[in-house]
């Protein structure tokens, strides 16, 4: 399997990257550089495809996702 193949990510893993890649485009950040990040955050998040024979797995940890929230807001605080 070459590198960038996303054949053995899952439907959810594929929708969760599409999604914050859109939240990233609209900050500004280039179409490629905001799919490099989507899919950084899905693999920080879910340790990557799924494996073949790999049982329920872990728990995804999203705090990724969450802190970029808290990033903006405290910026906006600081502003003020």
């Amino acid at each position: 399997m070459p590198r960038g193949d996303k054949s053995s990510y899952t439907g959810k893993q594929k929708r969760r990257a599409e999604h914050i890649e859109e939240g990233y485009e609209k900050r500004g950040v280039s179409r490629k550089e905001a799919a490099k990040r989507a899919w950084a955050t899905v693999n920080k998040e879910s340790g990557g495809g799924k494996k073949s024979r790999s049982g329920r797995g872990k728990a995804e940890n999203r705090s990724a996702s969450r802190r970029g929230g808290h990033k903006v807001a405290a910026k906006k605080q600081a502003r003020r």
